[in-house]
C-alpha cells in the first residue's frame, strides 16, 4: 500500500515522529518535574534534616532516579530487542506516569515520617528504571523509520523531548504557582504530579496506534534476531568496546553539557543567586523556547556533515566558556552579590583539619566546630568565600571586607551557652555580610532580564549541538539485533550517572569549597575528557546502514 505523501514526509512518517515523540515528552515532563520542584520537595519529604543536607539530600533523590536508569536500560533493553521496540516502549511509559501521579498523593515527612522519603525514593527508583526502557526504544523506532539521509533529522525530534518536558514542567508549575497563590507551596505543588494521570491516558492511546518498527518486523521474520541480547552486546569484546568508547567518548560528555545548560543553571539561580523560584522558571523557559529549534536544526546538518563534529564542537565550546558564562549570569542576576564578592571578599581563615564536610543524611550529626558553624551560616545564606590556611588551633575568623569576625567552639558548651553564643554569632556575621552589601536575595528591579536570558539560552545552544545529533549517532553505532541493549547502556550510564548526578556533586563542591563557580570543574573535566576521546577514538557513522547487521 502507497503512502501518500505531505511535502518532504509521508503521513505514515509525521504520524511516527508525532506519536514516538509526544509520549516521550510526556516521560520526560513526569521525570523532571521532581527537579524542577527540587527545593519544595526538600522541605515536604526532608525536613528532619538541617537545610543545607536537606536540599543535598533532595538532590540526592532526584540522582537515585538518574541512578538506576542503565539498569532499566539493560532490562528494557533486552526486551526490546527480544519481543519488538513498540509493546517495550509501551510498558516504560505506564510506569512512569503511574509513579508519578503517586508522588502527587504522597504524604508528607511531619505526617509519615521517615516512611515519605523511602516512599519517594522508591517511586524515583521507578521512573529511572522506566526512563531506563523508554529513550532506547523511541529513538531507534524513529531511526528504523527513517529514510537514508535523514536519521538525524528524524531522530532530533526525539531529541526535543527531554527539553520541552522540562518546559513542559515548568510551565505548569508556573501557571499552577500564579493560581495557588501562597498555597502553592503548601499543597499546589501536588497537582502538576496529579496531572501526569491526564497525560498517560493520552500517550498509551497514541502509542497503541503505531505499527511495530519495519526493521525490527524483517529481522524476526527473517530469523536473525538475537536470543542473548546482554551476552552479545557486554560480554564480546567487540561490542563492549564500542559501548566503552561511546559512553566515554560521546555520551558523558553530552551529558554534563545538558545538565549543566538546562538544571544546573537552574539550581544555580536558585539556590546559589537566590533568584526568587517564579522569575528563574521564566528566563529557564525562556531560553528553552528560543533554543530549541536548534536541536532539529543541528540534527538535519548532522546529516551533512556528520554526528560527531557537532558534538565534540559543543563540548569543546562549554568547557571553555563555561566560567565566562556562569560569572556573567552572577554579575546580571544578583548584582549585589557579584560587587560585594569584588569590594569585600568573604574569606575563612582557619586549619582545615578542624572542618567537615557538612552532609548528614540521617541528620543526626553535630557540626559545632568553630569552622563547622562558620560555614555553615555561609553555605545557608549563599555567601561565597574563599579559604586561607591557619596553624592547628587558631581559633576560626572571617574576614568581609576589612572587618574581622570570630566564630566559636560549641563542641563543649551546655546547650544553653551554645544557643547564646550562636545567636550572638549570627547577630554580628549577619550585620557584617549586610554591611558589606551581600544581599538576603536577589532584587528582581536590578536583574538584567534580556543579558541572563541571553547567557542562559547560550548554555542550551550547546545542549542542542551535543544532545541533537547523538540519537542518530547512538543507533548507528550497533548492529540491529542488539541495538536496543546496546546504545541504551551508555546513553543511560552517561546521562544517569554523569549527568544525573552532576546538581548533586557541584552543589556539594560549591558548599565545601564556599567558591559558587567551584562546581564547573565537573562538567568542564568530562567534557574534556569527551571531546578528546571522540575526535581520535571513534567513527564517524551518517552513511552507515542500519536496516541489516553487518
Amino acid at each position: 500500500m502507497k503512502t501518500k505523501k505531505t511535502g518532504n514526509l509521508s503521513r505514515e512518517e509525521k504520524k511516527v515522529i508525532f506519536a514516538s515523540s509526544l509520549g516521550t515528552v510526556f516521560e520526560w515532563y513526569d521525570f523532571y518535574l521532581y527537579g524542577s520542584l527540587a527545593a519544595i520537595i526538600s522541605k515536604q519529604f526532608f525536613s528532619g534534616v538541617n537545610e543545607t543536607t536537606g536540599f543535598i539530600f533532595a538532590l540526592l533523590a532526584f540522582a537515585a532516579g538518574f541512578a538506576v536508569r542503565p539498569f532499566g536500560a539493560m532490562v528494557f533493553g533486552r526486551i526490546g530487542d527480544l519481543m519488538g521496540r513498540k509493546n517495550t516502549f509501551l510498558i516504560t511509559i505506564i510506569i512512569m506516569g503511574v509513579s508519578t501521579a503517586i508522588v502527587g498523593m504522597l504524604p508528607s515527612y511531619e505526617a509519615i515520617g521517615i516512611a515519605a522519603p523511602a516512599i519517594l525514593i522508591s517511586l524515583r527508583l521507578l521512573q529511572g528504571l522506566a526512563l531506563g526502557g523508554e529513550y532506547g526504544g523511541a529513538a531507534i523506532y524513529v531511526a528504523e523509520h527513517a529514510p537514508r539521509g535523514q536519521r538525524g533529522f528524524f531522530t532530533s525530534w526525539i531529541q526535543t523531548t527531554a527539553t520541552m518536558g522540562l518546559f513542559m514542567s515548568l510551565l505548569v508549575i508556573l501557571v499552577t504557582r500564579n493560581l495557588m497563590g501562597n498555597q502553592f507551596e503548601i499543597w499546589g505543588w501536588r497537582i502538576p504530579f496529579l496531572i501526569s494521570i491526564f497525560l498517560l491516558a493520552i500517550s498509551v492511546y497514541i502509542r497503541l496506534q503505531l505499527n511495530e518498527s519495519p526493521v525490527f518486523q524483517k529481522m524476526k521474520a527473517e530469523g536473525k534476531s538475537s536470543s542473548a541480547p546482554l551476552t552479545e552486546s557486554f560480554l564480546r569484546w567487540g561490542n563492549l568496546r564500542n559501548v566503552i568508547l561511546i559512553l566515554l567518548g560521546g555520551t558523558s560528555g553530552q551529558a554534563v553539557v545538558w545538565y549543566t545548560g538546562q538544571f544546573y543553571a537552574l539550581f544555580f539561580l536558585l539556590k546559589i543567586l537566590k533568584v526568587d523560584p517564579q522569575t528563574t522558571n521564566y528566563m529557564i523557559a525562556g531560553s528553552l523556547l528560543i533554543a530549541t529549534p536548534f536541536f532539529v536544526i543541528f540534527g538535519k546538518l548532522s546529516d551533512r556533515i556528520g554526528r560527531k563534529p557537532i558534538i565534540i564542537a559543543g563540548c569543546i565550546l562549554a568547557a571553555l566558556t563555561y566560567f565566562p558564562i556562569f560569572k556573567g549570569i552572577t554579575e546580571y542576576a544578583n548584582p549585589a552579590v557579584f560587587e560585594a564578592q569584588e569590594k569585600n571578599p568573604v574569606t575563612v581563615i582557619s586549619h582545615p583539619d578542624g572542618c567537615s564536610f557538612q552532609f548528614d543524611p540521617v541528620g543526626k550529626a553535630k557540626f559545632n566546630s568553630s569552622c563547622d558553624i562558620a560555614k555553615n551560616w555561609l553555605a545557608k545564606n549563599a555567601v561565597p568565600y574563599k579559604n586561607e590556611s591557619a596553624a592547628p588551633g587558631t581559633p576560626v575568623s572571617i574576614r568581609i571586607g576589612s572587618t574581622m569576625i570570630h566564630s566559636f567552639d560549641g563542641r563543649n558548651l551546655s546547650a544553653e551557652d551554645f544557643k547564646r553564643k550562636h545567636s550572638e554569632f549570627q547577630s554580628n556575621i549577619s550585620s557584617a555580610v549586610q554591611d558589606a552589601g551581600y544581599p538576603s536575595k536577589a532584587d528582581p528591579s536590578k536583574i538584567n532580564y534580556y543579558i541572563v536570558i541571553l547567557l542562559l539560552t547560550v548554555l542550551v545552544l550547546y545542549v542542542t549541538m551535543v544532545y541533537g545529533p547523538i540519537a542518530a549517532w547512538l543507533v548507528e553505532m550497533f548492529p540491529a539485533r542488539i541495538r536496543y541493549t546496546s546504545m541504551s547502556l551508555p546513553y543511560h550510564i552517561g546521562n544517569g550517572w554523569f549527568g544525573g548526578f552532576l546538581p548533586t556533586i557541584s552543589f556539594a563542591m560549591v558548599v565545601a569549597t564556599g567558591d559558587i563557580y567551584f562546581g564547573l570543574w565537573y562538567p568542564v573535566g568530562v567534557a574534556l575528557m569527551t571531546a578528546v576521546l571522540g575526535t581520535f577514538a571513534l567513527p564517524e557513522t551518517k552513511d552507515r546502514e542500519i536496516h541489516h547487521d553487518a
